[in-house]
């Protein structure tokens, strides 16, 4: 969750608060049982937590006798959540597709909800074990890798220093010691892991992964004025520009992903949507 900066609260009693206005500010209602189902509270501490929060904040609710229940107020202003629609949809995606259980989610009214499916990525835990204690140590793994500019796997020595998601899968960032460069590992594609061995490079040598690009997008040229203000509307733009911040070394995909790395002359307008307004700066 995103929380504002506040007066310094126990973890706890701060996490209730929270929750206490995610769902007056989501679902404009709270009660006793929905912090006691949430945090295994007993019903004292709930009442509590609740009688505490309106203390602090008596216009974010009212309570209701006919439902029993306190609603949100008219004046409603959030002292500890800063409400974020995304966080929302976060929540929404991933008790679709089973990360969390709806118990454990903070949403306790799911709305009908779908998404285009993901295909599933088989990484072994092994692996991401294995790279994850190679970040941690620091340490060289010898594995066995199935790249696409080779028919068979082959063995490579590599230094896993950070881990990087291009929208679908993951990658380990790593120096090859057989190219002398740093990469891409997709994990999904490590074979086997072998044993560990000394690093030879430092990861604040990989410039590609410590170099912020910042894209600079806009709504296509040749669209109607009433589809650029719903396309700089979809993208937070102001003045008709938004600009997304990634890493160098990640570059790649975010283009692909964006729709960016193409011609943009080579799409309709009404299919392409946004233009790289920095594609010089970006790309040459």
């Amino acid at each position: 969750m995103t929380r504002k900066k506040g007066k310094q609260l126990n973890w706890g009693v701060e996490r209730r608060y929270e929750f206490i206005e995610f769902r007056l500010f989501w679902q404009g209602r709270i009660n006793r049982g929905d912090l006691m189902d949430a945090f295994g509270v007993s019903t004292q501490q709930a009442s509590l937590d609740l009688n505490a929060y309106i203390e602090q904040a008596k216009r974010n609710l009212v309570y209701d006798k006919s439902l029993r229940t306190y609603l949100r107020g008219k004046h409603f202003k959030p002292k500890y959540l800063k409400p974020d629609a995304e966080e929302y949809f976060a929540q929404l995606r991933a008790v679709d597709q089973g990360l969390v259980s709806s118990e454990q989610s903070w949403i306790s009214f799911f709305p009908s909800f779908g998404a285009t499916p993901t295909p599933a990525r088989g990484v072994s835990p092994e692996t991401l074990r294995d790279v994850l204690a190679a970040i941690r140590e620091p340490a060289a793994l010898q594995v066995t890798y199935q790249s696409m500019s080779r028919p068979e796997p082959s063995a490579r020595w590599i230094e896993p220093h950070a881990l990087a998601f291009d929208g679908f899968r993951w990658h380990a960032r790593a120096f090859c010691q057989n190219d002398q460069v740093f990469k891409d590992f997709l994990l999904s594609r490590i074979v086997e892991v072998g044993d560990q061995g000394p690093v030879t490079a430092e990861p604040s040598a990989d410039e590609a992964w410590h170099t912020e690009v910042v894209l600079e997008i806009g709504p296509h040229p040749d669209l109607s004025d009433n589809q650029r203000r719903a396309i700089e509307m979809d993208y937070g733009m102001e003045e008709g520009r938004a600009q997304i911040a990634v890493r160098r070394a990640l570059l790649f995909y975010a283009l692909k992903r964006l729709g960016l790395d193409t011609d943009p002359a080579a799409r309709r307008p009404q299919d392409q949507q946004i233009v790289l307004l920095n594609r010089d700066e970006v790309i040459g």
